[in-house]
């Protein structure tokens, strides 16, 4: 199998940014999530200098519903990153991150009146979803007294190759506006006093392995931008939102670069652009690229067992790794505590939820393999911890950061303290 660089075999070992993640099991327990923020630095600058290279006015937002750690976010902040946020929680953590303001977008097509506020009285962007919307806001932004800066979001109806649940661009997506009636969008924000148009957004999809949408994507909104700026929209910013994927099948998928990113969507994005006479700031939302590779999840087998095919029981299931119940998603597994061993009996990996469906990996080939040997699953920095749940009254587990030679909690593991400490009892209960 072909390995990121932050991932070595060592003595039979697994290591992840030169640490054994059997000593990491040792040391914090199973189930671990453990991140390397060296592969999210060396992630982020790389997606940077792709766009800036070819334009000075980038601005890369971070999505943070990929992954909402403090510390990761943290880390984006001290780069330079903005971020795209979904709920007022997101953009809490985004400000206490250290992100400015400025610097963020809020998204989503069912924000509440308190959401609005909130990003409101902290002077972040809007995406705007929809009229509706658009007036909900403008009252909000009187009533505080200020004039919010906002986009629209633009469905441009576009198929794209990827999972049906996550192609947001599609005409019968529930997101933004289609594009045909943006401008009409933009001429009933100008009425409005309490609201500035100063940006434009799309967000085609997520885990996208073809370059070739973007580039139609910008194709889209540079033409659209045109039409604003002739209506007298000053745009300062165009945002083409995030989508680029990874290679989930390390040895089959196409790894598509922020390089080849850029060769496709900057030459569409500046000859529009010019065509329209305005100079924006672009901006982009990458998440699971930044993300994803740089996280594993580390899992000990309870048992093993064999029925119709043989099973290997551990201990994380869909509580902490959502995304391949959900949709059928493939990660990559190795037996961190025998990764060079030849890989001899096909094996399906479960985990420890009363549903039928709660399997991490099914009919993978691995080495010979007995309780308490170390599942560790890739790929799971993106909507791995941030899906988690405490179903079936099971604890999330904690994670770990790696950077050089340090390593150190990001989160703790809960307790079953945790499970009721949001309950309360009823009055009429004793």
């Amino acid at each position: 199998m072909k390995l990121p660089p932050h991932l070595t075999i060592k003595n039979g070992h697994l290591h992840i940014g030169g640490h054994d993640c059997v000593s990491l099991a040792e040391t914090y327990g199973t189930p671990l999530y453990v991140t390397s923020e060296d592969r999210i630095l060396d992630r982020f600058r790389n997606y940077q200098q792709a766009l800036s290279s070819r334009y000075s006015k980038v601005q890369v937002l971070f999505a943070a519903k990929a992954n909402g750690n403090l510390a990761i976010m943290r880390v984006l902040a001290q780069l330079g990153a903005g971020a795209d946020v979904f709920s007022s929680g997101e953009l809490l953590l985004a400000l206490e991150s250290g992100i400015p303001a400025k610097k963020l977008l809020y998204n989503g097509s069912s924000k509440t009146k308190s959401d609005l506020a909130l990003a409101v009285q902290h002077d972040a962007k809007i995406s705007v979803d929809s009229l509706d919307e658009l007036h909900q806001l403008d009252g909000v932004a009187r009533k505080a007294g200020k004039v919010a800066e906002i986009s629209f979001r633009v469905n441009p109806a576009l198929d794209v190759p990827t999972h049906p649940k996550i192609a947001t661009g599609l005409a019968t997506s529930k997101f933004g506006i289609p594009h045909n009636q943006i401008p009409a969008a933009y001429e009933e924000a100008l009425t409005c006093k309490n609201i500035k148009p100063v940006g434009i957004h799309c967000h085609i999809g997520s885990q996208i392995l073809d370059v070739e949408p973007f580039a139609r994507a910008a194709k889209v909104m540079v033409d659209i931008a045109r039409e604003l700026s002739g209506m007298g929209v000053n745009l300062e910013f165009l945002d083409l939102g995030g989508g680029l994927g990874i290679p989930y099948h390390h040895d089959t998928d196409p790894a598509p670069t922020p390089e080849d990113y850029a060769n496709a969507v900057m030459p569409v994005f500046l000859a529009g652009i010019k065509a329209a006479g305005i100079t924006p700031e672009l901006w982009v939302e990458p998440g699971r690229f930044l993300v994803a590779d740089s996280t594993l999840l580390l899992t000990r087998i309870n048992s093993v067992k064999s029925a119709h095919k043989r099973f290997a029981n551990v201990d994380a299931g869909f509580n902490l790794l959502v995304r391949p119940a959900m949709y059928d998603s493939y990660h990559e597994v190795i037996v961190a505590n025998r990764a060079d061993a030849p890989l001899v009996t096909e094996f399906t990996i479960t985990g420890p939820i009363c549903e039928t469906g709660d399997i991490l990996a099914a009919d993978r080939k691995l080495p010979e393999i007995a309780s308490g040997d170390l599942i560790a699953v890739l790929d799971a920095g993106a909507y791995g911890y941030a899906m988690s749940s405490q179903y079936n009254g099971r604890p999330r587990c904690p994670e770990v950061l790696i950077h050089g030679n340090e390593v150190a909690l990001m989160r703790r593991g809960e307790t079953l303290a945790d499970l009721t400490c949001t309950m309360v009892r009823p009055p009429w209960h004793y």
